[in-house]
């Protein structure tokens, strides 16, 4: 069951493979979503925005011979028909997405639904539109991002939705993720700090202690 346990780590790919390099890239996905299960990560989100649907999923449908038979679930930004169609275990919507709504209406049950917030209102919406979970973002400093939220912000917004999860986003590594989870958030995801696979398995063991 989907956030049984905290705190949650949500692995996102860094969406810089394109076409040129799809197959060597493809291979460096691959192997970090193996380090991924290895260290027991919940969600893994492909987030490679710059392929054409056909190559998205074909790592997807690679992905999910990881996770099968294992604890952790395979996302796909954006587009639930690729997800579907690999069979992964869900989608992270984002502004420009389908509405959380229309693929709980339309997608199986089971189907998990994340959803990107910016503002309470927009995890709220993410709430009763029947999403799992939302992330928040940006918690610090991040480029291209805007200007961070920070932890108080954080704070009201995980109580205002609790029990609903939600996750932090934005500036998230080592010198901080401790003060995330005791800020009341379901666990953080993070792109840059969670790429390395060092940073993946050190994070991973230091929270199951």
């Amino acid at each position: 069951m989907l956030f049984h346990n905290k705190p949650q780590i949500y692995l996102i790919t860094d969406g810089t493979t394109t076409a040129k390099d799809f197959t060597e890239k493809k291979l460096q996905i691959l192997k970090l979503i193996k380090t991924a299960v290895e260290a027991k990560i919940s969600l893994i989100q492909i987030r490679e925005k710059q392929l054409a649907a056909r190559l998205v999923f074909e790592i997807v449908s690679e992905a999910v011979n990881y996770t099968r038979c294992t604890d952790t679930k395979i996302l796909v930004n954006d587009r639930a028909d690729i997800a579907l169609a690999a069979n992964a275990d869900g989608v992270h919507l984002t502004r420009t997405s389908l509405s959380a709504a229309t693929i709980r209406r339309l997608f199986p049950r089971d189907f998990i639904i994340g959803v990107s917030a910016r503002t309470i209102e927009e995890a709220e919406i993410a709430e009763r539109h029947g999403a799992n979970f939302a992330t928040f973002s940006p918690i610090f400093s991040s480029p291209g991002k805007g200007e961070p939220h920070g932890i108080k912000k954080l704070k009201e917004v995980c109580e205002r939705l609790k029990p609903f999860p939600v996750l932090a986003l934005g500036g998230i590594d080592e010198t901080n993720f401790a003060e995330i989870l005791e800020s009341g958030a379901s666990g953080f995801a993070a792109i840059r700090f969670l790429n390395r696979e060092k940073n993946l398995k050190r994070t991973a063991a230091d929270l199951r202690r």
